[in-house]
């Protein structure tokens, strides 16, 4: 048994990373030694156990006498090796050991130099002020790099995470007050979505967060004795008293002097004004094009950018796919791309998903539209039975106080239209407020006459073939809507034992949960001999027809060929012995009602047993004795306990988790029921839809899906079609009645009584030709029920076409290209489209499924309007209040209790409502997002990042236009000139890998890489690097050289507001518009342009990467060594120590780079072996050149020398830890290699930063 030793002390946060650790590690893969987890003693080792002095907690001991670790980086790599995020060396592995080694050489010192001497744990020399702004700069890289990740390294927390939230314990508790918290919003924001994670709030329990309700001064603590002061340190205390005094003694004279006149008030200065009320106010006619011919605004704001365009590109005709061409039949070489939407509701409006599944569905569309292929993204709407049924069945009722039974089956029907007439294009607009590019013209509805024509061909060719068929099956039920409902339908509430709930039509809360045990006499026995059973629904009692128990069981063998009494119904049920019951469970007995439960209807299936239905559709029970007979079913289940406590048959109730069905629109529980009803035979077809996915024929992306694909298509069962509704598509069948005495009369469930066509009279001349009569003799009954809403959408991708007329649109757009959708529906939808797909047409609908992630909060939890965190894509878009967000939940149906839990949620998530972020921003953060997982835990701070991205393109693109000037004219292709720089070739050469990389990205779907190949090249290459090298180039006298940058940047412009265009339609659009173009032929807007391809940008320059990549080294160690001798306002001299020549000679071609973008002074090139200048500080900026810095009279020698001797002392503890720990017995063959490896590194990186801490020791002794 392996043994964890910890600190008892609940502030001990590096004991408690440990315990984080393991706990992580019980819940993953286990711990690095693939054993058991460790036991965790709350005391050191004893000294007995340790050959060594006691180690410092945490400590691990795997095993008596075995391999002994400690130190919380070590340990906690060791319990959760999985937490480094991939095997070692990888990049993912790499990034989580670059942040723990910052939370332990940055964080936690100066997360204890702020807090311990705050507590009385520690004296401190260092004033106050100074320890917070050593916290605030070691904060500083945190809050710049979580403005855009939700995690240090990936999307779940990592040991990278853990290092950091741990060392940050204590400032967060004791020292950052709410204040401190906003200026470190990101920060905070991270440190409480990890606190949260249920791995630390097992172990932290509730993080409390510093009130700043008191001085830190008057927080308790110990005592601690000061050590001596110095001679140095009484000195300025005697200087802090002498300045005390003289400002006491002015203090004093001042008020001896007789008050001065009132001066008057200063007037209040202006404030600046709020980017996000510029507005783009010219009056510009819907449909005309945007007037940019003005001044650029001074920021970006999403309100102006994003006013005039989509009614502009709508206008235009960019989206429909005849656009540039003669026909959509024209034959074009680049191909033709078709997708459908996801019908959304007709009765919806957007959430997060719709916004995913568009911003993912618009950026292909606009991709393949801008490569040249004839696109088209076909709009459509679904009627979607039940839920507008309900919808206006309420309205119906509130404003006319009628039921729909009232009103009657056409004049209710013709409310519902009207209804949707006045608020079923709402999804539309807001459709078009996120930038989809769909053809409005091609949008359907799924109750259109051409769609609905296609239903009906497709219900009379599937029946006539026997495809569908009617049948008395259970189904789903919903006693409140009285109808049968889709499995998609129905949520699963998941109860821990006894729980109350809510049932509609019912006042009081109904019992759910516990398992209610009962007896049932043998007949016949002389012993008084009983079978006990057990059932969660105690009322299905009274439908009971036997009793079954295992063949093997040995308790019931003397019982077969008997039977039990009912003790209401009189009457004798057998005992059945079946496979099915589990012999563990309970008494081993169960009870058997085949009429409202499936293993049991299988049951009597299986032996013949009858199957008695006991309530109708309203949950009222029939063919029941009385007393129970007309009660409602929950008002039975207590009335059936009470019978049976007064029989003396009752035998115990217990607490038993379960999961109850609940209809997700009525919220009513759902009762299995026998109903005849409409099927489809299933089996056939999902053997062809299965089949075309091993084939190949039809690509399932992520590939991880294939495996759920084969599992549902080979355990399908016939699919229910039929919906007790009125809204929705009528089944065209009709029940026969003949009147010919010769035919007797038919029954519902018999199939030979029911014809279809495709209208009555079609109908009647099949049953007059079925039975052999005259037309005449012949009534039909057209059947009230209308078909499952998924089935006119499993044919949404043909028959928006006409199908089964021929069109032209059917032979070119059928089949489609791709279907995207989430992944939560790939049974629901995408397998029936490809089964009705390929039965009726003999194709497949489309070549390849896409499937997208589910969104979910920033802290993992799935959307709920219970715990405030659903999220309207328009809040985002336009900001919103937190004021803003409680009245949503006022307009919601939640209870009253729940609206405060959802208040709450909503004030810890978004305390100041959420900002203004723009459509732009939100289409590229969540197509960032979406990684090829199952799940996205979005957070609204990181879309905000983007808006800040957008921000960054506004300003570059306004700084390019004003280097380029007013005159400026594009040369008529992209191609280099000539005479270009370093710089230039450069730039030329990394927007070659972006437009490489967001092909390659698009293509694959993975979005992330588009994204972070774009937002790297924006931020990180154009405006980072490339705009601050070329502003001397466009401010001097070589004419040429600026010609040639200018000529750079529009390419670096226009291919890069190019590849962008499909995440960002908008503010590329507007930028886009403000160029100049090539050629007067050029297309009139950037969505219809071409897309930049890798034969197009062919620039890749290896030799002037590699030379900017050392410039770029050279800046980051000169940015590094002023920010470590706080030299922000000064431009030191550099000096370049090189290997050998050719470094030597590249350092020279890049010194002007340097100085521009390390704020240096001059930037000299030592030749080979000089001495370097005495008086610099000394930083590696490769294996190949050393950057020395000119400190002399800039700094003092003698305080750095006291912060590199300390330096010194911590790095040389560190190596002597790390060679103690590779030295130790078993190290090679306990540790996992990747452990190994990163010590040897990390090793090596110590010692390497000890020789350079010496050198610069050595070199300010020689300063003073």
């Amino acid at each position: 048994m392996s043994i964890l030793y910890v600190s008892p002390h609940p502030d001990a946060f590096p004991s408690l990373r440990a315990l984080i650790a393991a706990r992580y590690g019980e819940a993953g893969e286990g711990p690095g030694w693939g054993g058991a987890p460790p036991r965790i003693c709350l005391q050191p080792p004893p000294t007995s156990r340790t050959p060594f002095p006691p180690p410092r907690l945490p400590a691990l001991e795997q095993g008596p006498g075995g391999l002994w670790v400690w130190g919380a980086t070590a340990v906690a790599q060791l319990l959760w090796p999985a937490g480094l995020g991939g095997p070692g060396g990888s990049r993912a592995a790499v990034l989580v050991q670059q942040w723990v080694s910052y939370a332990d050489t940055e964080l936690i010192p100066a997360a204890c130099g702020a807090t311990l001497p705050a507590l009385g744990l520690r004296s401190s020399a260092q004033d106050p002020q100074a320890a917070l702004g050593a916290l605030g700069r070691a904060l500083s890289p945190l809050e710049e790099w979580l403005r855009l990740h939700t995690y240090l390294a990936g999307e779940a927390p990592t040991l990278a995470d853990l290092a950091a939230v741990t060392a940050l314990l204590l400032p967060f508790r004791y020292v950052l007050e709410p204040s401190a918290r906003r200026v470190w919003g990101n920060v905070t924001r991270w440190f409480i979505t990890c606190v949260q994670q249920p791995e630390f709030r097992a172990v932290l329990g509730e993080v409390v967060l510093h009130s700043g309700a008191r001085p830190l001064s008057q927080q308790p603590g110990p005592e601690v004795p000061e050590p001596p002061k110095t001679a140095t340190q009484l000195k300025k205390e005697a200087k802090k008293r002498e300045k005390l005094e003289k400002f006491q003694q002015k203090q004093k004279t001042q008020q001896q002097q007789p008050p001065p006149a009132e001066k008057k008030p200063k007037p209040e200065k202006r404030g600046k004004r709020d980017p996000g009320v510029i507005t783009y106010d010219l009056p510009t006619p819907a449909g005309e094009k945007k007037d940019v011919s003005g001044t650029m605004p001074d920021s970006y704001s999403p309100q102006y950018v994003e006013a005039a365009w989509y009614p502009w590109w709508e206008q235009q005709g960019f989206f429909k796919p005849e656009y540039g061409r003669s026909s959509v039949s024209a034959p074009n070489p680049r191909g033709i791309f078709m997708m459908c939407i996801p019908p959304p509701n007709v009765t919806g409006s957007l959430h997060l998903g719709h916004a995913l599944t568009n911003a993912i569905q618009d950026s292909l569309t606009r991709w393949h539209r801008m490569r040249g292929e004839t696109t088209l993204w076909n709009p459509g709407c679904d009627h979607a039975g039940i839920a507008t049924q309900v919808v206006v069945e309420k309205k119906l009722w509130r404003e006319q106080g009628l039921s729909r039974h009232q009103l009657g089956r056409e004049a209710f029907l013709q409310e519902v239209w009207k209804w949707k007439e006045e608020k079923g294009d709402r999804i539309y607009h807001q459709l078009k407020k996120l930038g989809s590019s769909l053809d409005w013209n091609r949008a359907c509805f799924t109750m259109d006459p051409k769609l609905s024509a296609a239903v009906t061909e497709a219900f009379v060719r599937l029946h006539e073939e026997g495809v569908i068929y009617r049948s008395t099956r259970l189904v789903n039920w919903s006693c409140s809507l009285n109808s049968a409902i889709s499995d998609i339908e129905v949520d699963k509430k998941e109860l821990t034992g006894r729980t109350l709930l809510s049932v509609p039509g019912y006042k009081e809360k109904v019992e759910f949960g516990v398992l209610v045990s009962f007896a049932y006499k043998v007949q016949g026995s002389d012993s008084d001999e009983e079978v006990v059973v057990a059932t969660t629904r105690i009322e299905t009692m009274l439908g009971d027809v036997a009793v079954a128990v295992h063949p093997k069981d040995p308790r019931y063998q003397h019982l077969k060929g008997k039977s039990v009494i009912h003790p209401f119904l009189s009457q004798s049920l057998p005992i059945v012995f079946d496979d099915f019951v589990d012999m563990e469970f309970g008494t081993g007995a169960v009870k058997i009602t085949p009429a409202h439960d499936q293993n049991d209807y299988e049951v009597g299936q299986r032996h013949g047993l009858e199957a008695i239905s006991i309530m109708d559709s309203r949950g009222a029970l029939i063919n029941v004795p009385p007393p129970f007979l007309g009660l409602p079913r929950f008002e039975a289940r207590k009335a059936v306990l009470e019978a049976l406590k007064e029989r003396g048959l009752f035998r115990g109730v217990e607490d038993n988790p379960m999961v109850v069905p609940l209809c997700n629109r009525s919220k009513d529980v759902v009762e299995p029921l026998l109903r005849p009803q409409w099927y489809v035979r299933c089996g056939e077809m999902a053997q062809a839809a299965s089949a075309a996915v091993t084939r190949g024929d039809l690509r399932i992306l992520p590939e991880a899906h294939q495996r759920t694909w084969h599992a549902w298509m080979d355990n399908i069962r016939d699919w229910c079609i039929s919906r007790q509704l009125w809204w929705g598509h009528r089944i065209p069948a009709y029940f026969v009645t003949v009147s010919d005495p010769a035919v007797p009369p038919g029954q519902d469930p018999d199939g030979r009584y029911w014809v279809s066509g495709r209208s009555e009279a079609e109908a009647r001349e099949k049953a007059a030709k079925e039975f052999g009569v005259s037309p005449d003799k012949i009534s039909l009954q057209q059947d009230e029920d209308v078909l499952d809403t998924w089935f006119s959408s499993g044919l949404f991708p043909f028959s928006i076409f006409g199908w089964p007329s021929q069109s032209e649109d059917l032979s070119v757009f059928y089949p489609g290209t791709l279907l995207e959708t989430g992944h939560d529906i790939l049974f629901f939808w995408v397998a029936r489209m490809v089964m009705l797909g390929l039965k009726l047409t003999g194709k497949l609908p489309f070549r390849e499924v896409y499937l997208h992630a589910i969104v979910r909060d920033a802290h993992g939890r799935k959307m709920s309007k219970s715990l405030g965190n659903v999220i309207d894509p328009l809040d985002v878009i336009h900001g919103v209040s937190l004021q803003g967000l409680h009245d949503q939940l006022l307009s919601s149906n939640l209870d009253p209790s729940e609206v405060e839990k959802a208040k709450e949620g909503q004030k810890a998530d978004f305390p100041a409502g959420i900002p203004e972020c723009g459509t732009d921003a939100l289409r590229f953060g969540l197509c960032a997002y979406t990684s090829q997982g199952r799940d996205i835990n979005l957070d609204v701070n990181r879309i905000l990042g983007y808006r800040h991205f957008c921000n960054k393109l506004w300003n570059a693109t306004k700084f390019a236009l004003r280097g380029l000037g007013k005159g400026f004219v594009p040369s008529p292709t992209s191609e280099p000139g000539g005479h270009e720089s370093l710089v230039d070739r450069w730039i030329r050469s990394r927007l070659t890998e972006a437009v490489r990389l967001s092909n390659q990205g698009f293509q694959a779907y993975d979005f992330p890489a588009v994204t972070t190949a774009q937002y790297s090249f924006w931020l990180y290459e154009l405006c980072d690097v490339y705009l601050e090298c070329l502003k001397p180039v466009l401010n001097g006298v070589d004419q040429v050289v600026a010609e040639c940058a200018r000529q750079t940047l529009y390419t670096c412009l226009d291919v890069g507001l190019r590849l962008l265009s499909p995440f960002m339609p908008f503010v590329t659009e507007e930028l886009f518009q403000r160029l100049p173009r090539r050629t007067l032929q050029a297309p009139p807007s950037l969505c219809v342009t071409p897309y930049p391809e890798p034969s197009e940008c062919s620039w890749k320059d290896p030799e002037a990467e590699a030379a900017m990549d050392l410039a770029l080294s050279i800046t980051r160690a000169v940015r590094s060594l002023r920010a470590d001798y706080n030299l922000t306002r000064i431009r030191p001299d550099c000096f370049l120590e090189v290997a050998d020549e050719a470094t030597g000679a590249v350092g020279s071609a890049v010194s002007g780079y340097v100085q521009a973008l390390a704020g240096a002074g001059v930037v000299a090139v030592l030749a080979l072996g000089a001495p370097v200048p005495q008086g610099c500080a000394v930083a590696l900026a490769s294996d190949r050149c050393s950057v020395h810095l000119q400190l002399q009279g800039l700094v003092d020698p003698a305080r750095e020398l006291g912060k590199l001797q300390a330096k010194r002392s911590e790095a040389q503890r560190q190596a002597q830890r790390l060679r103690e720990r590779r030295a130790a017995a078993g190290y090679p063959s306990k540790v996992p290699l990747d452990v190994q490896e990163a010590d040897r590194a990390k090793l090596q990186q110590t010692e390497a930063e000890l020789r350079k801490v010496d050198e610069a020791i050595a070199l300010f002794q020689k300063m003073l």
